[in-house]
């Protein structure tokens, strides 16, 4: 179960935020963000090597798409095409809003159920498979956490294999009011407050935000990304758990 992190600030000079911890088998081999995809040009993200698609990459015109399994949804299936596809096929678009139309175009039966976000610095969608006609998109309103109402801090949402913001989840239930009370991070340098949430292994396996390996399974990698207002994105990448593993900044080129 992958964790991810969003805080969305209009007006703000680094309008969003985003931390992903990837959660996988040990053994399954991938690689860091790169530029992978000659027939994506401007495309960096982490390519996975059993179907080599990504759980996470951002295009030139600053479009984030991560995506995640959703409960009881863990690995490839027989006759199911690779959700590492879908981050792929909404890269295409030049805009977070283009890129959700087209995932919602999609016949969600072909791909195992999914949690999608996409994101650029005007805002942020949600996206739901649920292997069965076509994925839902819904817009991360600021100052709302889906389902709950007001959110705990305007913008900030939390998403697991469940629906954002979703306390039925340990994980959300223990680390969202934590992430509430830190201070926000001050890109480039200042992300020491969401990293220590992202490192933490404390606690019951079912809460641990950075997990500990067990049964060949765990946090394989960490990254933190802020889109700027007007400038360059930046993407701190972490090869491994990140309480152990050095963030260092993602080679973006021209964006």
């Amino acid at each position: 179960m992958c964790t991810l992190v969003v805080l969305h600030r209009p007006g703000h000079p680094w309008p969003l935020l985003l931390a992903a911890n990837r959660d996988e088998m040990l053994e399954r081999a991938w690689d860091a963000p790169g530029a992978h995809w000659p027939q994506l040009p401007g495309v960096i993200g982490g390519r996975d090597h059993l179907a080599g698609g990504t759980w996470l990459a951002i295009n030139r015109a600053g479009v984030v798409a991560a995506v995640l399994n959703r409960q009881g949804s863990l690995g490839p299936k027989l006759g199911k095409r690779s959700r590492g596809e879908l981050p792929l096929l909404a890269l295409a678009e030049d805009t977070a809003e283009a890129a959700a139309a087209v995932i919602t175009r999609l016949d969600a039966g072909e791909w195992r159920r999914f949690n999608m976000v996409i994101a650029d610095r005007s805002g942020a969608f949600f996206i739901r498979g649920l292997a069965t006609g076509a994925p839902h998109a819904e817009r991360l309103v600021p100052g709302l956490g889906p389902g709950l109402g007001p959110g705990l801090v305007p913008g900030l949402v939390m998403v697991t294999a469940r629906d954002p913001n979703d306390l039925s989840s340990p994980r959300v239930a223990r680390h969202l009011p934590r992430l509430a009370a830190a201070a926000a991070p001050v890109p480039p340098d200042d992300w020491e407050s969401w990293r220590t949430i992202l490192a933490d292994r404390s606690g019951a396996v079912e809460s641990q935000f950075n997990i500990v390996p067990q049964g060949g399974f765990g946090t394989v990698c960490s990254s933190l990304i802020a889109l700027s207002a007007r400038g360059a994105p930046i993407w701190l990448f972490a090869p491994g758990p990140p309480d152990s593993a050095a963030f260092s900044p993602v080679a973006l080129g021209e964006r």
